[in-house]
């Protein structure tokens, strides 16, 4: 059985790692580090609550890919 916490750290990685991105991305299309960091914060706000929310209901409804001796 995987631990919540697993998935919460994993959100948490995965987020910084794409804000990151977005910051980066932002400031090179913009060129403001204002609006970049804006974009940034709000991504790292909402995103690890959706890929969370999708994480859980994989593992608790989607048995795709899973070997029977998983469940």
């Amino acid at each position: 059985m995987v631990h919540v916490k697993r998935h919460i750290a994993k959100a948490i990685s995965y987020r910084f790692i794409g804000s990151l991105q977005t910051v980066l991305i932002g400031y090179a299309l913009t060129g403001s580090i204002y609006i970049s960091s804006v974009a940034g914060m709000v991504e790292l706000v909402v995103k690890p609550m959706i890929y969370f929310l999708h994480e859980r209901f994989w593992y608790k409804f989607i048995k795709f890919g899973l070997n029977k001796d998983n469940d």
